[in-house]
């Protein structure tokens, strides 16, 4: 079931982002020759118009060709007649609409389970908080030079900046308040702790499901580009980093944790994982690598400050290098991954 599962979240994953690319390159009248879910060989496709649409043997990955993408094509639909505007907004919207899916699903999370924002439920005696002043009813606004909205931005703050003082703003009773609390070591959870613990979930009204729909869904963005950079620096190591074997496993692992609790409880947790999913695959597409939609941007972008396009044979020649790279990526992913699996 966890493998149907996987299948089905990447499918509406992929399936949005190549939707975003498909419709705005529709809107701006260049010729889409094939939209595809999964990658390889094809299982079943139509074509209708212009447009073959087809579903592929590996349940992973998806495209949405366009006339001319790489290359001078004279034709009237082709992509790189269009304005170099149009063109960004064709290699955005697939990143955009994976955002936009992220949020959807936050709002139904949210409507099912309510917010939990930065409001201090319980001070602990004791504790560097309760010794700092803090008080039940208390709302944290920033921590270290962060603004924070979401309980789980302060734990994610803490959690990668241990055993630091923390400067913390909060409200009480509409005042704004300052002070400084160091963590100390709780050997009994093993982590560095200020001695709180956050208020109960509240039930969201209308305007706060948009309102904390879109702070879930940037603290997602923000922990996978927080992420990227401790990959880079070396915090995070490869035995952190999931491919679609690893993620297959996490589904099913969350299956398997909440099917107990019933169908609904099975969907919440399968909604979050596409809100986390698809967040990541938007920031990772918007990476400046070739091959990927920001590298796209990114020629973009070079082309409107010179008012002239780069040569489409050396940015053709630049993406295929880029896409072989990923694909080695890639393979060395999914090794990790297997690898894992057998220890």
């Amino acid at each position: 079931m966890g493998i149907i599962l996987a299948i089905i979240i990447f499918s509406v994953i992929i399936i949005i982002h190549e939707l975003g690319h498909f419709l705005l390159a529709k809107q701006h009248g260049i010729t889409v020759t094939e939209f595809a879910v999964g990658m390889g060989p094809k299982l079943w496709s139509f074509k209708r118009g212009e447009t073959v649409y087809a579903l592929k043997m590996i349940p992973f990955g998806g495209s949405c060709m366009m006339l001319g993408e790489d290359e001078d094509a004279p034709d009237e639909g082709s992509f790189n007649t269009k304005s170099v505007w149009a063109r960004m907004s064709v290699v955005l919207a697939g990143p955009i609409f994976n955002f936009l899916l992220a949020f959807i699903f936050a709002m139904i999370i949210l409507a099912n389970t309510g917010f939990q924002n930065t409001a201090v439920g319980t001070v602990e005696e004791g504790t560097p908080a309760a010794e700092a002043g803090l008080q039940a009813g208390d709302v944290i606004t920033r921590i270290g030079n962060e603004r924070v909205h979401l309980f789980k931005e302060l734990s994610l703050y803490m959690y990668l900046h241990p055993n630091e003082p923390y400067h913390i703003t909060y409200s009480r009773d509409g005042e704004s308040m300052e002070t400084t609390i160091t963590p100390f070591f709780d050997e009994e959870t093993g982590s560095y702790r200020i001695g709180i613990v956050s208020a109960p979930y509240e039930k969201a009204n209308i305007v706060q499901l948009f309102e904390y729909g879109f702070y879930e869904v940037k603290y997602n963005i923000t922990t996978v580009i927080k992420s990227l950079g401790m990959l880079f620096t070396g915090q995070l190591t490869r035995d952190d980093v999931a491919g679609p074997v690893g993620i297959v496993t996490i589904i099913d692992d969350s299956y398997q944790a909440s099917k107990s609790y019933g169908v609904m409880n099975v969907f919440l947790v399968m909604s979050q994982l596409i809100v986390m999913l698809s967040a990541n695959l938007g920031v990772m597409n918007l990476l400046p690598v070739p091959a990927l939609d920001g590298g796209r941007f990114l020629f973009l972008v070079v082309e409107a400050i010179r008012g002239k396009p780069i040569n489409r044979e050396k940015e053709g020649l630049v993406n295929f290098i880029g896409f072989a790279l990923l694909m080695v990526l890639m393979v060395f992913i999914l090794f990790n991954d297997v690898s894992r699996l057998f220890t």
